[in-house]
């Protein structure tokens, strides 16, 4: 198992920010949205320098997205941001009349995604986002891992043509990607090269992949795993290399198990190369108010059920 080590943690969201200041050092025509909550998204450098590129739209977040696709008209690029659930589940009308109807080159930058928005609770937190994202046709998703891939999907969503679904999160998490990364939509990025079971992980639950991956080790059990940091599209070449070599897979998402990543593999799988498969993702459920560790374990998505469902599906090989 290749070692992993970080020497600080920060918020993925601290990464977008970062991002979206220096894509508007780069762009002229980066604009930024936000409905009253830029201490939440990390808007603050952007806003300082770029004052005349910044709209505060309130609390009207489906008034933003209307507001983001007209601006794309005479080839300004927005970057709407709110959290998540609001950047979703409130004005999916407007995204999918508005922006991914007509192909509009708007970012929707969605923060405190999953489970790990924590004592806010259900009402706050959205495991359904990723779902109802990569339906819209055209639409591209991504889920990045750390602040430095954050940070550099930022840069990269600035430089495509088209609407992109950019998600992360509130807490702090091991930093381990390199800084200088070039982040390739659509490319997986090889974690640990294994030969008995398949890991699939997004998001937040890389790094958790990765101790879970370790544990494997000492089991003697060689583990690949797999970062799929874009959604939709996907990595469908890389997924099937790798399947076709352990025989199994398990997916790992802060997400309903419906909707998510795992079901985009278990599509594939189905089509292309029929493999047994496990999901460590959240069981039809709404969140609910406690730290963002408490609601990690008790929605079983800690290590040790990476670790689990990695055992079960390799007894599940012919």
């Amino acid at each position: 198992m290749k070692k992993y080590t970080y020497t600080e943690k920060k918020d993925t969201r601290s990464g977008f920010g970062a991002g979206l200041h220096e894509a508007g050092k780069r762009n002229e025509n980066v604009v930024a949205l936000c409905a009253d909550l830029v201490g939440s998204l990390k808007m603050d450098a952007f806003i300082k320098d770029f004052p005349e590129r910044f709209v505060q739209v309130g609390i009207a977040e489906a008034n933003m997205m209307g507001i983001a696709a007209g601006l794309t008209i005479n080839g300004k690029i927005p970057f709407t941001g709110t959290f998540a659930n609001f950047s979703t589940g409130r004005v999916y009308d407007q995204i999918r009349q508005s922006i991914a109807y007509s192909g509009k080159n708007v970012k929707i930058c969605a923060s405190h995604a999953g489970l790990t928005l924590g004592e806010d609770g259900a009402t706050h937190q959205i495991l359904e986002d990723i779902g109802l994202m990569k339906m819209l046709p055209g639409m591209v998703v991504i889920n990045p891992c750390d602040y430095n891939q954050t940070k550099a999907a930022t840069l990269a969503i600035m430089d495509y043509e088209g609407p992109v679904y950019l998600r992360f999160g509130r807490p702090v998490i091991p930093v381990f990607t390199p800084e200088d990364q070039k982040f390739e939509i659509g490319k997986a990025w090889m974690v640990n090269e294994g030969t008995d079971v398949t890991i699939i992980a997004t998001g937040h639950m890389v790094w958790r992949a990765i101790e879970a991956g370790e544990k494997l080790a000492e089991l003697g059990i060689d583990a690949e795993i797999i970062n799929i940091h874009t959604i939709k599209p996907l990595d469908e070449e890389a997924i099937l290399k790798s399947v076709k070599k352990t025989g199994c897979v398990v997916t790992c998402e802060e997400h309903n198990k419906y909707g998510g990543l795992g079901e985009s593999v278990a599509r594939l799988l189905t089509t292309e190369y029929l493999a047994p498969q496990e999901f460590v993702a959240v069981n039809d459920s709404f969140g609910e108010s406690a730290t963002p560790d408490q609601l990690m374990t008790k929605y079983k998505l800690d290590p040790a059920d990476i670790v689990a469902a990695a055992q079960k599906v390799m007894k599940r090989k012919k």
